[in-house]
C-alpha cells in the first residue's frame, strides 16, 4: 500500500477522531463563484479552490471536490482539480473525489487508474462510485483501492428523491437493492479494524434508512445544510451505526466565503455539532 501502508478506513477513523467527523465538499457552482465575487471562469475556479483548501485542509477530516465542476472547464479545469487534490492532501486532509464513476471492465479499470493509482495526478484518498451496473462491475476500483491503501464510497441510498425508484426496488429474495449493495460492502470490509475502506453513501435527508447500515465501514452522509438535514438528524437516520458516519456539508460552509476565517468558523460549528450528535448516542 502506498498511503503510509495504512488502509484508508484506519486513516479516516483517526482523522475523524482527531479533527471531528466532518467532510466539506468543494463544489464550485457558478452561483457560488458569483457570491464570492469571482468570475465563472478558470481563474475564478482556481481562486475559489485555493481559498477553500487554505482555509480548511489543515483542520477538517475530509475535503470532497466535485469533479464535474472542474471538468466543465475542460483540461484547464482538470489541471486546477489536480492542484486542489495535491494541496489538500499536503495540508493533511483526506481527499474524497466525488466523481460517481460506474462502468464495466476496462473502462472501470481506467476510472480506477485515474483516481486510485498513486502515479496519477488525480490520485485521491478515496473516490465515489456507482454500483448500479452490478456490484461486481466495481471490482477494478475495489482492487485498485486496496492495493493503494485508498477507499471507495459506493452509492447506496442517495439524498435525491429520484434515487428511490432504483435503490428501493426489491430483488427476488425481497431485499431492497440498496441492501444488496450494502451487504456486498459488508463482505468487502469483513475483519477490518477499526473499520473497512469500502464506504456507503447514505443521505442524511432520509426519513428512515430502512436498511441494515452496519457494514464495518464509513457512511458518507450528504444532505446536511442546504439540502435541509442537520447534525441532529444523524442518530435518527443512522441509529447504532452513527459513529461510522462522515457527515458531508458543502454549501452550508462554502456560502460563508470568501473570507477564510468565516469558512473556518462555519466548518468548526458543523464539526462540533456533528461530534455532539454522535456522542449523544
Amino acid at each position: 500500500m502506498t498511503a503510509g501502508n495504512t488502509p484508508f478506513g484506519a486513516r479516516l477513523r483517526a482523522a475523524m477522531d482527531d479533527r471531528g467527523p466532518l467532510c466539506v465538499g468543494i463544489d464550485p457552482h457558478a452561483s457560488l463563484l458569483t457570491e464570492w465575487g469571482l468570475n465563472d471562469d478558470v481563474a475564478g475556479l482556481e481562486r475559489f479552490s485555493r481559498t477553500a483548501v487554505e482555509a480548511l485542509a489543515d483542520r477538517v477530516a475530509v475535503l470532497k471536490p466535485q469533479a464535474a465542476f472542474y471538468e466543465r472547464f475542460g483540461s484547464r479545469g482538470v489541471a486546477v482539480l489536480e492542484k486542489t487534490v495535491e494541496e489538500a492532501r499536503a495540508a493533511g486532509a483526506l481527499v474524497l473525489m466525488d466523481a460517481k464513476r460506474g462502468d464495466i471492465g476496462s473502462t472501470m479499470a481506467a476510472y480506477a487508474s485515474a483516481f486510485l493509482d498513486p502515479a496519477s495526478p488525480l490520485f485521491s484518498d478515496a473516490v465515489t462510485v456507482s454500483p448500479y451496473l452490478g456490484f461486481g462491475s466495481l471490482r477494478p476500483a475495489l482492487d485498485a483501492a486496496r492495493a493503494a491503501g485508498a477507499g471507495v464510497f459506493v452509492l447506496a441510498l442517495t439524498s435525491n428523491p429520484e434515487g428511490a425508484e432504483v435503490q428501493r426496488a426489491t430483488v427476488a429474495d425481497g431485499r431492497p437493492l440498496a441492501q444488496v449493495m450494502l451487504d456486498h460492502m459488508a463482505a468487502e470490509n469483513a475483519g477490518a479494524d477499526p473499520m473497512g475502506s469500502v464506504g456507503a453513501v447514505v443521505g442524511a435527508t432520509l426519513a428512515d434508512a430502512g436498511v441494515e447500515l452496519a457494514i464495518n465501514g464509513p457512511l458518507l452522509a450528504p444532505g446536511i445544510g442546504a439540502q435541509g438535514a442537520t447534525p441532529a438528524d444523524l442518530p435518527r437516520v443512522f441509529g447504532a451505526a452513527v459513529r461510522q458516519v462522515v457527515p458531508s456539508v458543502s454549501r452550508g460552509v462554502l456560502r460563508h466565503g470568501p473570507d477564510p476565517a468565516d469558512l473556518r468558523a462555519a466548518a468548526a460549528r458543523y464539526a462540533e455539532e456533528c461530534r455532539e450528535a454522535v456522542a449523544a448516542v
